[in-house]
């Protein structure tokens, strides 16, 4: 498994080292910066050898208790001496360059997937990136020559709630204009793929309406009416349960894995919007939060928050949701 080092001024390069020393990168290869990457480490206090490899598939040569690294060729130089905590430009070339790097190498076979660790998407955008983020820019990358990318899908997963979003990151007026049945639908088909990753059967999906209520019979909004039933019909007509739409504001409630004495009715949940459907897993805590991209023909997944500038530097970042990025990657790959 790769692991980008992220924005090279934020918490990454922290929460990598640290879950290093935890011993939770065994089968891993950071692709980064081995100067950012010993500055985290003291950020932290630790001693952390470095092995500055040529290819990942030279992980098998790296000394026990060396922290495997591959520099991409067209990385910045000067990473750590920029300021912790900042907005630079440079810092966002670099987090650029570590994620082609990975997917160059995971397209040749070097690796089953990638762990990446957060970005500023104020400093992509400086650096001349014109992507959103991560997941737009590995939707790009993920295309075959003269093909259009892969439709792929936003899920951000605990151990209590899986949700699938519709529309990611766009104003919340496009979103809503952006709705159409095909494209739910399509997410529909890649959750119902997802599931059988995760090695369910028949994963069990729910789908959130847009509107209070999910639009109350078409009283406070017509998409359930228009767009989101019709579409669940299709679902349905396909093998697949899927039921909704529901009422957004009790449907991840239903949903959600408690143990013990509160199964979940389902095993995902789908949402129109961005906010919608992350607020309710953000709430229960980011420290398990995976970030996962679902259609990319191979595995990736991202802990389930920023880049935590007010924090760098000091040591304090809690590698926790890497680490269930890492261990929810290994699971996807084993699906593969």
């Amino acid at each position: 498994m790769l692991i980008t080092q992220g924005d090279p001024c934020g918490i990454g390069p922290e929460i990598i080292v640290k879950a290093f020393a935890a011993g939770e990168l065994a089968d891993a290869v950071v692709i980064g910066c081995p100067r950012v990457l010993g500055r985290a480490a003291r950020a932290c206090g630790l001693l952390l050898p470095l092995a500055r490899l040529d290819s990942p598939l030279d992980r098998r040569e790296v000394p026990p208790g060396a922290l495997p690294v591959c520099v991409p060729a067209d990385l910045p130089s000067g990473l750590d001496t920029l300021p912790w905590g900042q907005m630079d430009a440079q810092a966002g070339a670099a987090a650029a360059a570590c994620i082609r790097s990975a997917v160059q190498w995971i397209q040749a076979g070097a690796a089953s997937g990638m762990v990446t660790a957060p970005i500023h998407k104020e400093a992509l955008h400086a650096a001349g990136v014109d992507y959103p983020g991560h997941t737009e820019m590995l939707q790009a990358l993920a295309a075959e020559p003269g093909q259009a990318p892969p439709p792929v899908r936003m899920m951000l997963a605990n151990p209590q709630l899986r949700v699938v979003l519709v529309t990611i990151h766009i104003a919340l007026r496009r979103a809503i204009e952006a709705l159409d049945v095909a494209g739910i639908v399509e997410t529909l088909r890649i959750t119902h793929e997802a599931g059988r990753r995760f090695g369910l059967a028949a994963p069990r999906i729910a789908v959130a309406g847009l509107n209070p209520h999910a639009g109350e019979g078409g009283l406070f909004g017509d998409e359930e009416l228009r767009i989101i039933g019709p579409a669940v019909e299709q679902a349905r007509a396909s093998g697949w349960d899927v039921r909704g739409p529901f009422a957004p504001d009790t449907v991840f409630m239903r949903a959600r894995h408690a143990p013990p004495g509160h199964p979940g009715e389902f095993d995902f949940v789908v949402a129109m919007t961005h906010d919608h459907g992350l607020i309710p897993v953000k709430y229960l805590g980011v420290d398990e939060g995976v970030n996962v991209t679902l259609g990319l023909p191979w595995v990736r997944t991202s802990p389930d928050h920023g880049t935590a500038f007010d924090v760098a530097g000091t040591g304090q970042a809690d590698a926790g949701s890497l680490v269930a990025a890492l261990r929810m990657a290994r699971q996807l790959a084993a699906g593969l």
